[in-house]
């Protein structure tokens, strides 16, 4: 009996004392985890180069050199590819590739959407083969975060590849921010699990694998570590799984990612949403006959709606109701709000005012006795912000517009040209006060 026992496989007579909690919750997050490399493309000139232009006369085409700029790490939280990283591993690149746990590489599109002030963004994989799928994460509630509970930080620190480090949850956030205000660390999860440059926008999950945090690493040999909580980051995912931000299309709801069925947390007054019945609290069960399998999908089944008509099934309680609604285009809500119709800047209008494009938009119609014309805005002017704050592009004037109701003012911000003869063209700033409908 006692050689039979020798005899017997390693583990055959006892669960293996390694695999304990960490194991198995690293091994369900790991494929979800990426690397990140970001590049620009930089313009430059070598001394050959100036010497053939100053003493010559001779101009080389300048070249162009892919730069490698910073090195990260996100994490997948939508089987359709979409990673969650911080904004600034992002910011300035022209080019972005992340690496799978596999090794597999891919390209991933531009930056979606992010929000400099949460220091969250929004990527999503180019797939190399149609409906490719990939292993995402799943989210931990809000507020379901021990003090004292173990937690493990994932992710790419100083360019080394899949890395894992283990600590508890030292403090929870310890403030709600306030406005517009940036997040500091007063806002942040704090650690203990080393979180290290490249560690950035890589996951900090609890035993169960699910994602509590996204890592911010902000020094070295401290022994602290800081992470987004969760909450934040579920907040950010409702503003970018949003008609408004994705399809440029009035919607007017926000829903909470995470547990399904979906919940409606805010409903805009007067909007579409508003306007056909849905009420926070509500449980959305199915778009357009679909039942959604995450906030993404959600947002996909609204865009793709047949001219934009929405059929939603809701729950509360044990009542469910259907209703139907339309969503509406930012340039139809801009006309039906103040009667303007905005263009974004090409160069060539923003040479002309001689600003940078993205500066603001261009008034190309005023709709006669509409809000704007009663205000004597006219065509040809330039709207800078709404409000005071600055209106770039036609979603951003979109947004602040649809927020205001029937019967309230406006500041808009416009740059006048003003033209004398000769072809003199003198710009003033001004602010004009419209009453929206």
């Amino acid at each position: 009996m006692l050689a039979q026992q020798l005899d017997a496989p390693a583990g055959a007579l006892e669960t293996d004392v390694r695999r304990d909690a960490v194991v198995p919750a690293v091994e369900k997050v790991m494929p979800s985890v990426v690397n990140i490399a970001t590049s620009r493309i930089v313009e430059y000139r070598d001394f050959y180069d100036t010497l053939l232009r100053e003493f010559y006369g001779l101009n080389r085409p300048t070249r162009r050199r892919e730069q490698i700029n910073s090195i990260g790490s996100g994490v997948i939280i939508d089987e359709e590819g979409y990673i969650l990283t911080n904004f600034h591993v992002l910011r300035r690149a022209d080019r972005v590739q992340v690496k799978l746990s596999n090794g597999e590489v891919y390209d991933a599109e531009p930056l979606v959407v992010y929000t400099a002030l949460k220091d969250v963004a929004l990527l999503k994989i180019r797939p190399k083969k149609p409906g490719e799928r990939f292993t995402a994460i799943k989210l931990a509630a809000d507020d379901d975060l021990l003090l004292g509970e173990t937690v493990l930080a994932l992710g790419n620190p100083f360019g080394l590849g899949g890395s894992v480090s283990r600590g508890i949850l030292s403090s929870r956030s310890r403030r709600e921010p306030v406005g517009d205000e940036p997040l500091d660390v007063a806002d942040w999860l704090q650690t203990d699990a080393a979180i290290n440059p490249g560690n950035s926008g890589g996951p900090l999950i609890n035993l169960r694998g699910e994602l509590i945090g996204l890592n911010v690493a902000v020094g070295q040999g401290q022994g602290i570590g800081f992470a987004i909580p969760i909450k934040l980051v579920s907040a950010a995912l409702s503003d970018f799984f949003t008609p408004e931000l994705l399809d440029s299309s009035w919607f007017g709801a926000r829903l909470k990612a995470g547990i399904m069925p979906l919940t409606i947390t805010s409903v805009q007054p007067g909007s579409p949403a508003d306007k056909a019945g849905l009420r926070e609290g509500q449980r959305v069960l199915q778009v357009n006959g679909n039942a959604p399998r995450s906030l993404a999908d959600f947002a996909r089944l609204v865009i793709e709606s047949p001219n934009r008509n929405l059929t939603l099934q809701v729950q509360r309680g044990g009542e469910r109701t259907t209703v139907k609604l339309k969503l509406i285009p930012f340039d139809e809500l801009i006309q039906q709000k103040a009667g303007l119709t905005l263009l974004n800047l090409s160069p060539e209008l923003a040479a002309s005012f001689a600003v940078q494009a993205g500066a603001g938009l261009y008034i190309d119609g005023v709709e006669k006795d509409g809000p704007a014309d009663r205000a004597q805005v006219q065509r040809g002017f330039l709207l800078t912000g709404i409000d005071g704050k600055s209106t770039s592009d036609l979603a951003t004037a979109a947004i602040l517009l649809s927020g205001k109701q029937r019967g309230e003012r406006v500041q808009l911000s416009v740059i006048v040209p003003r033209r004398y003869g000769l072809g003199y063209v003198q710009f003033q700033q001004a602010t004009i006060t419209v009453q929206v409908r």
